[in-house]
């Protein structure tokens, strides 16, 4: 073991508490491996010589509310253990930092695979990086969306894991104050953001009248989700929950819709360029298939994409901020800098479009 992965566990306790709350492992010699050593999580494999699972827990120096996040992931994951949402089967979590240095919790390992990010722009892989199968792809996403939404959050044990009460209402405070943030976290001055203020405005002059709470996941998109490997596209698993709570499903169906094609102007395609939206359903198709499955008003989507366009621009300020900051690298910055306008430049363009 080398020191940075004794650091991440030890052997000898994590096997202990391995004998008692996670039978499913086995009881033969513990092997750990690293898969992913991120900022936000580790990710380690567990195996005992039958079935592998998965262990994640923050990294050896944890950024602020990472603890804290992995324990209230594993909450949610354990609550969903018995329902129809495609997840990770959570075997057990771990307050105790006496164990390994950190919270930690034990999910399964699923199978399939995930997109990813690079070249400023989200790949799926082949075949459902071309049509007809990428089409395929936003569906098998909205199905799990739709499994989510219809959850019961009171009946698994969730009643008090957010507040839903006012959850639109706070939305514009919520995430304007976190982009106020990034001047006391990292020095930064900010600039101008074309559109902000409108879309700000216009969010808190026109929030539904009313909704149906239930578990939002947070962060919606296929690089957050696993599929199986062969056509047909089929969602296996929602992951990193880290972002979940209570609150308006409606906002992650619209997270996802965000950078997708308006019905209204199909010629026209998301200024972030992240999909391949030319092969995908527009935001209205994927409305109305959630409408069906789930039961829920989508009468007001447009608001609810305006205040996903908001929130992520707001959000993704912050890597502006830190490549500013001589954080992250300056292409990093202008790659988030380009998604950041684009977001309040479409919430604008669709606040204009519906009057």
């Amino acid at each position: 073991m080398n020191t940075a992965a004794s650091a991440l566990w030890d052997l000898t306790k994590l096997s202990a508490w391995l004998d008692v709350n996670v039978p499913a492992l086995g009881t033969g010699p513990l092997e750990v491996k690293m898969i992913h050593g991120g900022t936000s999580n580790v990710i380690l494999s567990l195996n005992r010589g039958g079935k592998t699972l998965i262990l994640r827990r923050p990294p050896a120096v944890a950024p602020p509310g990472a603890e804290r996040g992995v324990l209230r992931e594993a909450r949610v994951l354990t609550a969903l253990n018995g329902t129809p949402v495609p997840h990770p089967f959570c075997h057990g979590s771990c307050d105790d930092t006496s164990v390994i240095g950190a919270p930690f919790y034990v999910m399964e390992f699923v199978q399939g695979w995930a997109a990813e990010l690079r070249d400023e722009h989200i790949h799926h892989r082949a075949p459902f990086d071309r049509p007809p199968f990428e089409f395929g792809i936003a569906y098998a996403m909205v199905d799990g969306l739709i499994a989510l939404a219809n959850v019961d959050y009171v009946a698994v044990g969730l009643s008090d894991f957010g507040k839903p009460n006012n959850f639109l209402a706070r939305q514009v405070d919520r995430w304007s104050s976190q982009l106020k943030s990034y001047a006391t976290l990292y020095g930064y001055a900010g600039r101008e953001l074309p559109g902000f203020a409108a879309t700000e405005a216009w969010l808190r002059a026109n929030i539904p009248q009313s909704y149906k709470p239930g578990i939002i996941h947070g962060d919606v998109g296929t690089p957050n989700a696993l599929f199986a490997d062969d056509p047909p596209a089929r969602l296996t698993a929602l992951i990193d929950w880290e972002l979940s709570t209570i609150g308006d499903p409606l906002l992650d169906l619209a997270w996802f819709c965000k950078a997708l094609r308006d019905e209204r102007t199909p010629g026209t395609l998301p200024s972030n360029g992240l999909y391949n939206a030319e092969n995908l359903p527009t935001r209205q198709e994927l409305a109305r298939y959630y409408a069906a499955g789930t039961g829920r008003d989508v009468s007001d989507f447009d608001y609810y994409c305006v205040l996903a366009m908001f929130k992520g621009g707001c959000i993704l300020e912050y890597k502006v901020a830190q490549a500013a900051a001589g954080i992250l690298p300056k292409e990093t910055g202008e790659f988030f800098s380009r998604l950041v306008l684009a977001s309040f430049a479409d919430a604008s363009t669709l606040i204009h479009r519906i009057g």
